[in-house]
């Protein structure tokens, strides 16, 4: 089994999904990716979750990311999955699902829970960006949904931060004022930063979110 960290290259792979064969990294493209893990088909938090996915597309299009979930049931078990989600969540599930019987893909991005199951699959998120390496990695326990608008508010600080010598502090949401890199002067920052910074301590400094570039 893998032992990923963040920076790693996020392993590639083939695999049978609900929308037929798919190559991982000719699927992300040149984009963003999200790749997150269910227990299995037919449970509920993963049902709400699903659904929940599907209704936030356009969030994550607007930000140039595509969404792949993953379970260890068949394809035509997630086909059937689907339609419980769309009927139950009001939405139609827009993306693939991974069908993992193998356990190839949970093994190489650590997603079996042996101390549960050696089959079973914890609710696992990864945030991949365009060069293919893992810049977030959480790991949910079964009985906990996950929040999708906190993975929609960590790719919008990535994709500033990947640009821009910034970071962004606690509960930040986009437009927010964001925090100027130690590593950047005062002078610098004058010239990076027209929108003008505070200085807190020397240390500190906020600055108005940078435009996008």
């Amino acid at each position: 089994m893998s032992c990923l960290k963040l920076g790693d290259k996020a392993p590639d792979f083939d695999a049978e999904t609900s929308e037929g064969k798919i190559n991982f990294y000719d699927y992300l493209g040149d984009g963003w990716g999200v790749l997150f893990s269910h227990p299995a088909d037919f449970t509920p938090v993963c049902t709400t979750e699903l659904g929940a996915v599907a209704k936030y597309k356009d969030e994550f299009a607007k930000r140039n990311t595509k969404v792949m979930a993953l379970s260890v049931d068949d394809a035509e078990s997630h086909k059937k999955w689907i339609k419980d989600i769309n009927e139950t969540q009001n939405t139609q599930v827009n993306f693939p699902i991974i069908a993992d019987e193998d356990r190839k893909v949970s093994e190489l991005y650590d997603m079996l829970h042996p101390k549960v199951d050696d089959t079973f699959t914890v609710r696992s998120v990864y945030v991949i960006g365009p060069d293919k390496t893992i810049k977030l990695m959480i790991t949910y326990p079964a009985s906990t949904g996950r929040n999708f608008e906190e993975l929609l508010r960590v790719i919008d600080s990535l994709q500033l931060t990947a640009y821009q010598k910034v970071a962004t502090p606690a509960d930040w949401k986009k437009g927010e004022d964001v925090v100027i890199s130690p590593s950047v002067s005062n002078e610098e920052a004058k010239k990076m930063f027209p929108k003008g910074f505070k200085e807190i301590r020397p240390y500190l400094r906020m600055t108005p979110q940078p435009d996008s570039k």
